[in-house]
């Protein structure tokens, strides 16, 4: 199995090469992305060979080709359909978030325990958490985005697996367990944060040494 690190480079590579398609390059070397992803272009070279992806290296690579291959392998060559449970900040700011869609990604639905929050009406409909496992099953859904408090993420984790999800985004602050077979990625904002201020502080301090 590919470790994550490669996948976080591939996605790299495919923001990259959509930027030179933009600019109205045609081919690309393993130079130029090993810029973009901060690597050799050896190691650029290696995680293309994982997936059979072959260049030349005096031809390049053909970006329109490069971005589908990448895209196949990432999931991004079809909408790929996500629900989110519980919305408060996080939770509308997901839903209402415009980028999605153009990384082939679409929230369809909300979910929440709270009456006052649900909105069948709404563009993206805001619907009871009870509603949850049906929706799921009928709509073939298979990723889910959690962003309720922590003492209710337990709960949610154990629901969304039961209504068949596979694959889980965290925004809850309490570090999930990942069950067998399913893929759960744990982002506390707060524990990012304070790692974005201590190592800023740390390099200011070494400066002044």
């Amino acid at each position: 199995m590919v470790n994550r690190s490669c996948i976080i480079r591939l996605s790299r590579y495919r923001n990259a090469l959509i930027r030179l398609k933009a600019l109205n390059f045609v081919k690309v070397f393993s130079e130029n992305l090993a810029d973009a992803a901060r690597v050799t272009a050896v190691q650029v070279r290696k995680d293309f060979s994982l997936f059979g992806i072959c260049g030349n290296r005096r031809g390049g690579y053909l970006i329109d080709e490069l971005i589908a291959q990448t895209s196949a392998i990432l999931g991004k060559d079809k909408v790929q359909k996500f629900i989110v449970v519980g919305i408060g900040n996080i939770g509308r700011a997901l839903l209402n978030y415009p980028g999605f869609r153009r990384s082939e990604i679409e929230i369809v639905a909300g979910f929440d325990v709270n009456p006052a929050k649900c909105d069948k009406e709404a563009l993206i409909p805001i619907l009871p958490f009870e509603e949850m496992g049906d929706f799921v099953a009928q709509n073939g859904i298979t990723f889910g985005i959690i962003s309720v408090p922590d003492s209710a993420a337990q709960e949610v984790l154990e629901r969304m697996l039961e209504a068949g999800i596979k694959g889980i985004l965290n925004f809850a602050p309490i570090c999930l367990k990942e069950p067998k077979d399913h893929v759960v990625r744990n982002l506390n904002l707060e524990t990012e944060l304070e790692n974005i201020i201590y190592f800023a502080n740390f390099a200011e301090q070494t400066e002044r040494e």
